[in-house]
């Protein structure tokens, strides 16, 4: 599956049209496109991918991901169901459990420890299933109580959840009650609420993907992985130096195996990115 990330903003500063972007990639033949989300400047990501919806026919559309604390379940579960009607099925909903301080000071959100934003996560993504499912839901849980809450079913027989993060007790959930998985490749948030520790090993992946294949209990999976560095470029060694000496831990034998970093031309990325697929694919997996 190809996917584009779409945001409010571009690099140079200048106002993004998403519909234009949307319709850009759809002729381009791209399969979904995905729009981030956090609270200030810029746009609003549901409004934007609804007028994404209404001006293209072929293009799934997502979050990747939204902060689950700053909305609440039964709300997020209606208004995704509307996406996905207005989209006549192509929405897919991509949840993390949230960790930039700005957020929660602006909305006046407590911003609990990493270990309690996580479980609060893990109870909506079962509330949002069943909702979405058009289950009538009950809930007495440690961070939502609900009585008789229900919205009208999807379109999908059954939306994909995407849930993004890392730790066993989070990917231990999500490979029993998620769709998609996403990985980072991330550690630790640093004291500043924005950057984290590296875990840029091949080890440490692998070692992911077969906590998640055992947890899955032969539930189908798909993986995502958030590409976080891109550089196209001819000169794909210098590239590589550069990005060992930045990255503590990273070498380049694993910079070329992760799937985190795409460096060199578009026709030796795109020949990576198929031989990874079709890797994982075999290792029972999807991509």
């Amino acid at each position: 599956m190809h996917h584009v990330h779409g945001d409010s903003q571009v690099s140079t500063g200048t106002e993004l049209n998403v519909v234009e972007a949307g319709r850009r990639v759809e002729a381009a033949g791209f399969d979904i496109f995905l729009v981030s989300d956090h609270v200030g400047p810029g746009r609003s990501p549901l409004p934007q991918l609804a007028a994404v919806a209404a001006t293209t026919s072929t293009l799934r559309i997502g979050t990747f991901v939204l902060n689950s604390d700053m909305r609440n379940p039964v709300q997020l579960a209606w208004e995704a169901t509307t996406l996905d009607h207005l989209s006549n099925g192509r929405f897919e909903l991509g949840l993390g459990a949230g960790h930039t301080p700005h957020e929660y000071s602006q909305t006046g959100i407590s911003l609990l420890r990493a270990a309690g934003r996580k479980a609060a996560l893990l109870e909506r993504v079962e509330i949002l299933r069943r909702l979405l499912d058009g289950e009538t839901v009950d809930w007495d849980g440690t961070h939502h109580q609900l009585t008789g809450a229900h919205i009208d079913r999807t379109v999908q027989e059954q939306l994909p959840i995407l849930v993004g993060g890392n730790g066993d007790t989070l990917l231990r959930h999500a490979a029993r009650h998620a769709n998609i998985i996403g990985l980072q490749g991330l550690g630790k948030t640093l004291e500043d609420g924005h950057r984290h520790t590296m875990q840029w090993t091949t080890e440490y992946l692998d070692d992911q993907i077969d906590f998640i294949r055992a947890e899955a209990s032969g539930r189908e999976i798909e993986l995502n992985a958030l590409v976080q560095v891109v550089v196209i470029t001819d000169d794909a060694q210098t590239a590589e130096d550069d990005l060992v000496e930045r990255v503590d831990g990273l070498t380049r034998e694993a910079l070329r195996s992760l799937p985190y970093i795409l460096i060199g031309t578009v026709d030796q990325i795109v020949a990576n990115c198929h031989a990874a697929i079709l890797s994982r694919r075999e290792g029972g997996l999807s991509d």
